[in-house]
């Protein structure tokens, strides 16, 4: 199954990059956890529901916003993807490019939790694994 996690995380990054919530919501367990690089300002959300306000915040603030795919390390239940965004605030042509970690967990097909990160360390931790497994093939 965990093989099938990673393509899950294509299709999750392809959809967020297409603009389909649709086919993002339809990765997303009914409950899934979220913990979004502004979960300081937005808490953690769950569910469709606050998947919807997530993506609603996430793009009205950055309405050109992409996402491409560094690596994603296979950890069976548990995926880690570090990627590269870039894109420009609303109303303004000063652009961004960063590089941030997310940390999914799957079951069934679907994701049930997902948090992002700002690095590999802090996957890892979030992941539940220690220093030594980001240095080792999971």
């Amino acid at each position: 199954m965990s093989k099938e996690n990673v393509e899950l995380v294509y299709r999750g990054i392809e959809a967020v990059n297409r603009r389909d919530l649709d086919a993002f919501l339809a990765l997303m367990d009914d409950d899934v956890e979220v913990a979004s690089r502004i979960v300081a300002i937005e808490g953690g959300l769950r569910g469709h529901d606050g998947v919807r306000l997530w993506w609603q915040n996430w793009f009205d603030t950055w309405p050109d916003y992409k996402i491409e795919v560094v690596e994603v390390r296979d950890g069976g239940e548990v995926t880690l993807a570090a990627f590269r965004a870039e894109g420009h605030g609303a109303g303004s042509e000063l652009p961004f490019e960063d590089i941030a970690w997310q940390v999914a967990r799957w079951r069934a097909g679907k994701c049930v939790a997902w948090r992002i990160l700002t690095n590999e360390a802090e996957a890892f931790e979030a992941a539940g694994l220690s220093e030594q497994d980001a240095h080792a093939d999971f």
